[in-house]
């Protein structure tokens, strides 16, 4: 989060039209629910104070939300970030993946969350892993003219692992 609020800022001076960035985010930043007041100062805090952010201090946190938070900042500091890059005449997006097969997602897969993240798999409309040339391909469009009226959002890049959940009855799966 905060390698990504500094990549922002030290690029916004050298915005021109036609730049472009892509932030990389993850559908775990889409599954974490903050309040807005939380969200709008991850969104505008200062780099060099967001570590302060009293939802940031660790012996408050609760466990295993760090990555959520961190990738759902993300998220706000691109959106925030569109308005001055785009008076500049570039565009900033973030990208969230799904679970891909990287060493990463193949170690995700093997560990304590591997069931929950396979069943996500099985319930999504692609039914499969994500691939790094799914990620590519994405980053491919959003930096291409074809995709120059998109900016300060975030596209998910998850099979549609996150509209099957959303679209899951209470109490299981479709």
């Amino acid at each position: 989060m905060i390698g990504t609020a500094r990549v922002l800022d030290a690029f916004e001076p050298h915005v021109q039209p036609g730049t472009v960035a892509v932030c990389i985010a993850s559908m775990a930043g889409t599954m974490t629910t903050l309040p807005p007041d939380v969200l709008r100062l991850l969104a505008t805090t200062p780099t060099d104070q967001l570590h302060a952010l009293a939802v940031l201090d660790p012996a408050t946190m609760s466990p295993g939300s760090a990555y959520g938070i961190a990738k759902r900042a993300n998220h706000v500091r691109v959106q925030a970030a569109s308005i001055p890059w785009g008076r500049r005449g570039g565009r900033v997006v973030s990208i969230s993946p799904g679970v891909i097969s990287t060493p990463m997602g193949q170690a995700e897969l093997a560990g304590p969350f591997g069931d929950s993240m396979r069943s996500m798999i099985e319930m999504s409309a692609s039914q499969r892993i994500g691939t790094p040339d799914d990620i590519a391909a994405t980053v491919e469009f959003l930096t291409s003219p074809a995709a120059s009226f998109i900016t300060g959002t975030d596209l998910l890049v998850d099979g549609g692992a996150i509209a099957a959940l959303d679209a899951a009855p209470v109490g299981g799966a479709p």
